[in-house]
């Protein structure tokens, strides 16, 4: 694109009327250059306003170059095809509205670069009115091409502006997340959302190849944040809004075919998940990964490798691949070897303060929930659990001891960790293994749950009679663990305050008559001190 050749009228010439009333002054010279081409070097006024460091004056000049150049592309007054340079304009044969269009073709490129830059402005302002202004003009080429094109045989969309957008919108300087945010209205769009997927997939590998594989977290934060902004559709017949409508082959078009999306939306997440990430976006992608990125992927199977290495990683991001193994496991039947080692491993007490919570044990009651699993692993699941409820929180015992009641009740050959005459002994001389990480070596069947009797005593009554439940013999029926899964101690706490008690609670039984003195006399600190 050519650069834009400085206003030949000076910020300093403006008079004080000007000043005050940019808006007027550009609509004014806007309006001038519309009605007659005799004002076309007004153009160089409007886009020294496109430079001014006052943020309205450029909101007000973008606006002015919307509608100007939007005029001129519907009217047919920027020249198409390959520009000559704006020097071999004053000579040559051409006629007068043949340089007039070339004229208006360099000072459009020229508002184009400076838009670009706008992206990167300090003022969020100027940010969005430049993006929404760019993507005007790519909605206007599509219709009124620049390309001298046989369009007939061929598709007309603006790429080259998209990729130009995309690359400013990935900035390596500068968190764009609000910016892509609203650009997410434009993605929407079936044919925006194909030619923005294969320019991010570009850019990601110019970038990454350049610095060599190196972390960039704010580069490879705006590439997320625009990832995740993609709604992926789900069947063909949702193909139906579209920044520019080919007017021939449209069905023949690769944007307006739902697998070529997909191949396109599963090389984009492959090429940025090959390079090595910034720790806290691991959780980020992970998080989305089963809902949002699975389902559109031709052969899911190719994530094997990424869920693996986040599974082996240990702590929360261990917690988080779980979902997207899960689906692989469940519906692709991948083999993973040690998965139940892993799982296992992952039993710590931090398990019960983390995030996500509530999403391990869901998927880990899917995992238990198979009655052909061995005995001795569904054991050791029991027994760490119920070592781990010593020291856990009201909230989270009351969802783990029912989940320990669950696997005894699917493993009837479990039943004998609550039903071992010399459990009472074993608190002292308890033959499992804390530390060994696997289950098949931690004697787990040789123990009993101990602990939890000793939970009977606990000082919260509900977890006291949750833990009772092991005096009685365990019903066929599950107890359903769902609406426990997400208990907070704050929702514990208000529904114990909301409990009405049926009786009364007795109180003093001789009652006070004075502060410190007491009935016969006798003081309060006379009935329970005594120096003798």
């Amino acid at each position: 694109m050519a650069a834009s050749r400085r206003c030949n009228v000076s910020s300093e010439n403006l008079t004080v009327n000007d000043v005050k009333t940019p808006k007027i002054d550009i609509n004014g010279k806007v309006d001038l250059i519309i009605q007659s081409k005799k004002h076309a070097n007004d153009v160089f006024d409007v886009l020294e306003y496109l430079q001014s460091e006052k943020e309205k004056n450029v909101v007000c000049a973008i606006d002015g170059c919307t509608k100007l150049f939007s005029t001129l592309l519907e009217r047919g007054e920027l020249y198409v095809g390959q520009l000559p340079k704006e020097e071999l304009l004053i000579g040559g044969d051409r006629s007068a509205d043949e340089k007039y269009c070339m004229f208006m073709r360099h000072r459009y490129n020229g508002c184009l670069e400076l838009l670009l830059e706008h992206i990167s402005h300090e003022s969020y302002q100027i940010k969005e009115s430049a993006l929404c202004a760019l993507m005007q003009f790519a909605s206007m080429e599509g219709k009124f091409p620049l390309q001298d094109l046989d369009w007939s045989e061929h598709y007309s969309f603006p790429r080259e502006l998209i990729q130009a957008v995309v690359e400013r919108l990935l900035s390596q300087e500068e968190d764009m997340a609000l910016l892509i945010s609203r650009f997410q209205e434009y993605l929407d769009m079936e044919d925006v959302r194909y030619y923005v997927m294969s320019s991010v997939r570009e850019n990601v590998g110019r970038v990454m190849d350049k610095t060599k594989g190196a972390v960039m977290p704010i580069y490879q934060n705006n590439v997320f944040t625009l990832l995740s902004n993609i709604n992926m559709p789900s069947q063909e017949s949702e193909l139906t809004n579209y920044l520019v409508k080919q007017e021939a082959k449209h069905e023949d078009w690769k944007a307006a075919k739902l697998k070529e999306h997909k191949r396109t939306f599963e090389r984009l997440w492959l090429g940025f998940l090959k390079y090595k990430l910034p720790s806290s976006m691991y959780k980020k992608v992970l998080v989305i990964l089963h809902d949002s990125i699975l389902p559109h992927i031709s052969n899911p199977t190719v994530m094997i490798d990424f869920l693996t290495a986040a599974y082996d990683v240990g702590g929360a991001i261990s917690l988080l691949a779980l979902n997207g193994l899960f689906v692989l496991i469940h519906q692709h039947n991948l083999d993973y070897p040690d998965f139940y080692k892993k799982l296992y491993s992952l039993l710590e007490p931090s398990v019960f303060h983390v995030k996500y919570r509530a999403r391990f044990f869901h998927l880990a009651n899917l995992f238990l929930s198979s009655t052909h699993l061995p005995v001795y692993l569904v054991a050791a699941f029991a027994k760490r659990l119920s070592r781990l409820a010593l020291t856990a929180p009201p909230a989270v015992l009351l969802m783990v001891l029912p989940f320990i009641c669950n696997l005894i009740r699917r493993h009837p050959a479990c039943r004998v960790l609550i039903h071992r005459p010399s459990g009472a002994d074993e608190a002292c001389d308890d033959p499992y293994l804390m530390e060994e990480e696997d289950p098949s070596q931690c004697h787990a069947l040789e123990s009993s749950l101990w602990e939890i009797q000793t939970l009977q005593k606990h000082y919260h009554p509900d977890v006291a009679t949750a833990a009772m439940a092991i005096n009685k013999p365990l019903s066929q029926q599950e107890d359903a663990i769902s609406e426990l899964l997400e208990l907070s101690t704050y929702e514990l706490m208000e529904r114990d305050l909301k409990h009405k008690q049926s009786k009364t609670v007795p109180l003093e039984f001789d009652p006070a008559t004075q502060l410190l003195q007491g009935s016969g006399g006798v003081g309060v600190l006379g009935l329970n001190f005594s120096l003798e």
